[in-house]
This record gives structure tokens, sequence and C-alpha cells, in this order.
């Protein structure tokens, strides 16, 4: 058999999809394809270990079945993918689809609780509201299950474990664009996660975290900077689905130890170590841009100094986010890399307050401006800012990288080329006519603390110089021309008797 590649599980996987058309928001449809996805991958990890281990063991049930139970998860009897297709059409009289799917959702995670606890647990397959009555939701899941079984998710047929952990965040990104706007709350573009990560680099040894994880891809590409996976991964995130969509993502990948928790970060962050926040060396996020209502009210008195440099406004939440990662970061080493809206760079009042400390701290260490349309749900430019707690001089870096990519039909994306340009220019820390620039305190607190990028990086093209005399020999030379071509017209008008 041939290996299944990321476009044949793609294709499968996305007419999977036609299950739910019309029954479902389209938003929805991910909570469901992306766990059944998740659920015949365990499956067919499931099978490849065993049959590994027979060979291994040369048909020693009692050797296989101990070695099985040292895996790094466990499905038992009657909760994988193969025995719910078995139970597609024996229905009559028994259980519904939807309720032994539950059920066996609910299996695996008490079976895993370390890693899968609570992810299965806001989403079921026997909503009667989402699929119809009992007949009607049977033949829906009927179907759903038979175009699962077209896939054969085991690692001797796709020959590389990140193949699915790439096809899952293909889908991921594919659900967050026909989302619209709420794609974006869940999903980073993988070229800015990129060169993001890049910008921050991550060594072997960090902690990196992220205090908006959503699906966890951002964190997944700053790990994936360091070769050897010698990383610890942590995250929060509110939103109940899109948390557990994460813990999946995250061990697709494996990364099977990462800790990610469930709570809004500014209100109620988790990660607290001896009554304080918790200190990383890697901070990256791509917080929700200018959230209202963001938890303002309890800001000045709160517990864990985050806004000791200023209180954002109730309207506006970057700051909220932008200190909250500020205060995560390790004393020694710490990094953060994290995605604004431009709004960030110029406002005033409180806002353009906490900018000043952050610069006159020397925290700031640059500013990266992006092209137009690369989010999902919204078409402004966004900037990447980063923070380093031990800069190597006392300037802030500027760089325009605006008017390079791709231009696509609903999102432009950042091309590699365009990556590289950034990530090299950043490392060089040097001034590039029309593109960088490294620019002294003294000339932002000039700009009244003012980070807008053209105030800095000039971009302005000169016109090419007009030869006047010219341009007036071309009009003289038309005019002549359009003479003639009129006393030409007049003499066939007439031959034709159309004058009068």
């Amino acid at each position: 058999m041939a290996q299944m590649t990321p476009d044949d599980i793609n294709k499968i996987v996305w007419r999977a999809c036609d299950t739910f058309r019309g029954t479902i928001d389209p938003a929805q449809y991910k909570d469901y394809v992306l766990v059944m996805l998740f659920l015949k991958y365990l499956t067919d990890l499931r099978n490849d270990k065993r049959e590994e281990y027979r060979q291994k063991y040369k048909g020693d049930e009692t050797r296989v079945e101990r070695a099985m139970s040292r895996e790094r998860f466990h499905i038992p009897e009657k909760a994988d993918f193969d025995y719910l297709y078995e139970q597609r059409d024996s229905q009559r009289g028994k259980k519904s689809i939807g309720e032994l799917i539950d059920e066996a959702l609910a299996t695996i995670e008490d079976a895993n609780k370390e890693k899968l606890e609570g992810v299965f647990r806001n989403i079921s397959f026997n909503s009667e509201s989402n699929f119809g009555e009992t007949k009607e939701r049977n033949d829906r899941l009927k179907h759903l299950l038979e175009d699962f079984s077209q896939l054969d998710l085991r690692p001797s047929q796709t020959g590389n474990r990140d193949v699915i952990g790439d096809a899952y965040e293909y889908l991921i990104g594919k659900f967050a664009a026909d989302s619209g706007k709420k794609g974006g709350e869940f999903y980073t573009p993988p070229e800015v996660s990129t060169l993001l990560a890049r910008i921050v680099a991550p060594k072997a040894g960090d902690r990196i975290y992220d205090p908006c994880c959503g699906s966890g891809s951002l964190l997944i590409r700053a790990a994936k900077e360091i070769g050897d996976g010698n990383v610890a991964l942590f995250g929060q995130e509110m939103n109940a689905g899109t948390w557990a969509l994460c813990r999946m993502n995250m061990f697709l990948h494996g990364f099977d130890s990462a800790e990610t928790e469930r709570g809004d970060t500014i209100r109620n962050p988790k990660r607290i170590k001896d009554d304080a926040l918790e200190k990383f060396n890697v901070v990256v996020a791509n917080p929700p841009f200018s959230l209202d209502k963001w938890g303002a009210e309890k800001a000045e008195h709160d517990q864990w100094k985050r806004f000791d440099r200023g209180v954002p406004p109730k309207s506006r939440g970057d700051y909220a986010f932008i200190l909250h990662m500020i205060a995560s970061m390790a004393a020694t080493d710490g990094r953060v890399g994290v995605v604004v809206p431009h709004g960030v760079l110029f406002r005033g009042s409180s806002e353009g307050k906490i900018r000043q400390k952050l610069i006159e701290e020397n925290l700031l260490e640059g500013v990266v401006g992006l092209p137009a349309n690369l989010f999902f749900g919204t078409g402004i430019p966004a900037a990447l800012l980063f923070f380093n707690q031990v800069k190597n001089d006392d300037k802030v870096f500027f760089i325009d990288a605006s008017r390079d990519y791709e231009e696509g039909k609903n999102q432009n994306r950042l091309r590699s080329q365009d990556i590289e340009k950034i990530v090299q220019t950043w490392k060089d820390r040097q001034n590039v006519a029309k593109y960088a620039y490294l620019a002294s305190v003294d000339e932002i607190r000039e700009n009244d603390f003012n980070l807008n990028i053209p105030l800095y990086v000039d971009t302005f093209e000169e016109e090419e110089e007009i030869d006047i005399e010219a341009v007036q020999q071309e009009i003289d030379g038309l005019e002549k021309e359009l003479a003639e071509v009129r006393q030409r017209m007049a003499g066939y008008l007439k031959e034709l008797g159309l004058t009068s």
C-alpha cells in the first residue's frame, strides 16, 4: 500500500465535512472532524505499535501486552475507532452510534487522565440539536465513520509522525479561514508563527510559554526551532473548545508533556509558582486585538504587580497582555515576542505612558511591521514587538516588512524569502535604506515615544523628474496628429454626403 501523504489525508477529512453541511454551523465542524481524526490516529498508532511488538516478541501476547502498557497512551477495549466502525450498522435495539462514540471518548479520557483529561468533555456526537433524531443521527455518523475508515494513519504508512501533525495543523488553518473573524482567536498563520519563533530564537533547555495559546500552533513552531526537542511547553487558553484542540495538537506533535491550562490569563493566571507568576525563558503570543472588557476593574490592585507601569484602557487590552508577558520573563535571559495591532505603537494616554516606561527601562528590543491581510478575520496590518531582559545595546530596531509578501485571493502570506530577509536583517541589526533603522532612545524621546514605523524607516520614493520640454513636444505631436485625423474624417463624411 502506498504511503499516505498530507494531501491524501486532507482530501479525505475535508470530504468528511460533508456529513455536517447544512446541519451545524461551519465553525463547529472542527470540533467533530478533528476529534474523529485524533481518535483514528490513536487507534492506528496503537495498532502499528502492537504489530511491531508482535514481530519483536514472536507472537508472545503476554510480552506484547506488557510492552503496550508502557506506551505513551492507552485505548481500552471497545473504545477505539475500529470498534466504532464495526458497530456502524448494528444499532437496532442497541445504543445509538453517537452514544457509543461519546462513551469511547470518555473511556479514553479516563485511561489517559494525565494527558487527555477534560479534552472531550465539551463535545457530544449524540447531540440531537446538532445531528437530528436518532435515525438521522445514526446515518450521519455512519457516513462519518466510513469516510475516516479510508485513512491509514499508522506511522509505517505515513512515514513520519509529523505527517498527521502537519495535516492536523492544515485543517485547523482551513477551519480558521472558514470561520472568519473567530478563526483568528484560535490560530496564528504558520508563516507568522515561524517568523516570530525564529526571532525569539529558543534554545535547548528553554521553557516556552504562551498565555493565549489557542490551538497551540505558535508554541509548536517555537519548539520546533530546537532540533533535539529538549524544551518544556506551557500555555493558557480561555476557550474550552480551543483548549481541547491545543491538547490534541500537542499530543499529535509528540509534545505530550506540554502543560496547558484553561482560564482567563489576565483575571486568573494559572502559571503560578511560590506565590508569584512563573518565569519563562521565552514568552510568545498572538493575543486578541484590542480586547474590550479585559479586566481593567481589577488591574489597579493586581496581586501579581503586572500593572505597576500603568493600567491599560478598559476598552483595549493589548498592553494588559504585553505587561503580563513581560512579568513572566525570566530575569536571566527572558525574551518576549508578541503580535499587536499598530495602535499599540502610537496610541497615547495610559498606553503612551506604559510604552514610555518599557522603552526607558531598555526592555524593547525591536518592532517589525508586517503586511496587511495576513491574519484571519482582520485585514489590518499587524506588527511584532520583541522585548529582551538582557539586551546588548540601548537602542530599538525597526524593520518595515510591509511591502514584501505574496498576494492571495482572501489572505496574503509571507513567503520563505520574506521571512529570511526579516530574520537576517534582525540578526545584523544594521540600518538598511527604506527597510530597517536602529534608533536611539533620544530619537524615540524626540518623537514623544511614538513607535510608528514610518517615523524611523523612511520608505518615501522620490518621483522621477519630469522633462517638461519633452512632454510639451509629445503633446504638440499628438495635437498635430489629432488635427490630421479630424481632417481625414471630415473628408470621408463629405464623400458619404453626411455633412451639411
